[in-house]
């Protein structure tokens, strides 16, 4: 009996002991879990304080500008700092125009690229000309910049002399961006496309689909969603572009009558000239900057919007 009441005294002791460091353990736990939370809180909040804390400072930089120049500051059409006459609409202008056509150019590209790499590519060239793309878009902005300026701008020059006079020019530009866009947007489209499972697509073949009729009934349309996304995302840098647009634009400051003339765009203007910008010009320069993170925003949400709708409209 005593042995018996011994073992029992001892296994509860040892129950008592395992709840004991349960507990504890979850009590740990419960710690890391609430510091893991408020970390990643603050770190959001970080953020958001941050991008107001930009725009707060390109607000109050730029308001001399606003309240010196006021409306005329967007629909003029002439930057001539010598005179302390800033028009805006050259840059808002021509940042739009090459963005617009760099898209045009870069989606049905990077499109059929995709396309080729997941569904008609063979196999033993799949990811070499995946890397390929992947390399492509990390090339810095520079590089593209110069071999516009020493190839693409010559070429346009030398063959079409009547719409390129100079090889520069807001579709030289535009050319360029879509080149620097098509990497991003043809990774992205390839790697929603991948994601598709592999029964529909046999499924679809096996009723007797072709390549394109399983692209645009049964892929796009599982990750359109996803396409989209990518083409936002190219935009975006597209519409921040500066070196390389810098390079082949033509840095005209006067608003251009003709989509192959000399232009200029935000990016491209604020690298100019605020290095030596001060007074008025220099609050004329952060103003234009502040005018690009809205363009830039306003494009962010109008896609949040087209995704919601999509995903909304999906079966």
């Amino acid at each position: 009996m005593t042995s018996t009441r011994s073992v029992s005294a001892s296994q509860q002791q040892d129950l008592l002991g395992a709840n004991a460091r349960e507990q504890a353990a979850l009590r740990r736990n419960g710690i890391i879990d609430r510091i893991f939370e408020k970390g990643t809180l603050t770190l959001a909040l970080a953020v958001l304080a941050l991008l107001g804390t930009i725009m707060a400072s390109l607000i109050v930089a730029g308001w001399p500008a606003l309240q010196e120049l006021g409306w005329s500051f967007f629909t003029g059409d002439r930057w001539a700092a010598n005179i302390e006459h800033f028009g805006a609409l050259p840059a808002i202008y021509g940042t739009l125009v090459t963005s617009i056509i760099a898209i045009i150019i870069a989606v049905p590209v990077s499109l059929g690229i995709a396309i080729f790499l997941t569904e008609l590519c063979p196999v033993s060239l799949r990811r070499v000309l995946g890397t390929m793309v992947e390399l492509l878009a990390g090339v810095p902005s520079i590089i593209y910049g110069m071999w516009g300026v020493e190839v693409l701008s010559p070429f346009l020059r030398e063959h079409f002399p009547t719409l390129f006079p100079a090889g520069t020019g807001l579709t030289t530009a535009g050319l360029i961006l879509a080149i620097m866009i098509i990497p991003f947007i043809t990774a992205i489209t390839r790697d929603v496309m991948v994601t598709v499972p592999a029964m529909m697509r046999e499924s679809a073949y096996g009723m007797g689909c072709t390549t394109w009729e399983v692209v645009r009934n049964v892929i796009f349309p599982s990750v359109r969603g996803g396409i989209v996304g990518g083409v936002i995302l190219g935009l975006g840098r597209a519409l921040g572009e500066t070196m390389a647009v810098t390079f082949v634009i033509g840095n005209n400051l006067f608003l251009s009558p003709t989509l192959t003339g000399q232009g200029t765009s935000i990016a491209a203007l604020i690298a100019n000239q605020f290095p030596e910008a001060d007074g008025l010009q220099r609050s004329a320069l952060l103003l234009l900057g502040l005018v690009l993170f809205v363009i830039t925003f306003i494009v962010l949400a109008i896609a949040r919007l087209m995704l919601r709708r999509i995903e909304n409209r999906a079966p």
